[in-house]
């Protein structure tokens, strides 16, 4: 199953948009799963399907949550293919990459979006979270999609996902507060910066980007044995922040032009901290399938990557927990 879309669908910025600044679309469904009594969308077993893609950093928030949440059984889902646009027919890696299990008839994305709003006229995004009951999409937003599932389907889980809490109430202020500069500095950091048409607008968001990525070394390094973000516990700020930083170094470096410095050898407590969550968190590790992330960009993007060429490096695409790249080692 493809994502697919209609116009021209590499002009990132309006060619007409002379500030060269690249402007993300508004989610456009917004519904939410309650269990509050009398919901229209209620939160029931095998009621629900996600449609995410491996390579996208904001589906990917969506994947990591519903495994740290045990809502496997509970939400079904499907990966569209990782090229942006016309699907290619080779197999390809990562669970549920097949068609559609719901709809024999559709091979796009689009499909689902124009059976939901014939006159829909925006970006085919991911996630996507279908109601299978009623045949209508429940909402393409991911930061209210994984609110959704941090407490919506407790009642149906055991004890032992019920108490997982990425959202505590003592920690909301600062999430919420530090969501709303990583947001737009970094998560959108990465993308104002690689589709920029202008060098203007491109080292604007570069170096804000490169500011904000300090701060958040300068964060995680105050207790090195503190594994999260907010100490002991993940946390919403982990998933949001993680789906940026692991692709980093393999796309953003050079793709996006995000060359300031790498993950590895310049950020030593950001790269601690994401390699923990990579190998110690199996839904991080389980969910995070670097052949999508890399194809995706680099063959998708004809306006940035003119061929289409993958490179192959860095290898690896992320360091094992004890090893580190000649020049950290040799400063250690």
């Amino acid at each position: 199953m493809a994502s697919g879309n209609t116009g021209k669908i590499t002009d990132w910025v309006n060619p007409n948009d002379k500030s060269g600044e690249f402007k993300r679309q508004q989610s456009v469904f917004r519904n939410f799963i309650s269990r509050e009594p009398g919901a229209q969308f209620p939160p029931e077993k095998d009621r629900y399907h996600l449609y995410v893609s491996y390579a996208c950093p904001w589906a990917h928030r969506t994947l990591i949550t519903r495994k740290l949440k045990g809502l496997e059984d509970i939400i079904s889902f499907t990966s569209v293919h990782w090229h942006l646009g016309e699907m290619a027919d080779e197999k390809v890696s990562g669970e549920n990459t097949n068609p559609d299990p719901l709809h024999s008839d559709v091979t796009h994305l689009r499909q689902i979006y124009f059976s939901n709003d014939p006159n829909y006229s925006g970006r085919f995004t991911v996630p996507v979270l279908f109601d299978k009951k009623t045949q209508r999409i429940v909402s393409n937003e991911s930061a209210e999609i994984i609110r959704m599932f941090y407490y919506e389907f407790d009642d149906l889980l055991p004890e032992k996902y019920k108490n997982v809490d990425l959202y505590p109430p003592a920690l909301r202020s600062e999430i919420d507060a530090v969501n709303d500069w990583t947001y737009n500095d970094v998560n959108n950091g990465v993308y104002k910066s690689g589709f920029a048409t202008t060098q203007e607008a491109y080292e604007k968001a570069v170096t804000t980007l490169f500011a904000s990525l300090d701060r958040i070394e300068a964060h995680l390094s105050k207790d090195a044995n503190s594994p999260y973000f907010f100490g002991s516990s993940i946390t919403e700020i982990d998933i949001r922040l993680y789906t940026t930083i692991i692709r980093f170094d393999p796309v953003y470096v050079q793709h996006f032009k995000c060359n300031i410095r790498d993950i590895r050898s310049g950020y030593p407590a950001i790269h601690r901290w994401v390699r923990r969550l990579y190998w110690d968190i199996p839904a991080f590790r389980e969910t995070t399938d670097f052949e999508h992330i890399k194809k995706h960009y680099t063959k998708s993007h004809k306006q940035i990557n003119q061929f289409a060429i993958t490179p192959v490096g860095p290898v690896p695409d992320i360091l094992p927990k004890e090893e580190e790249v000649r020049a950290v080692a040799a400063r250690q």
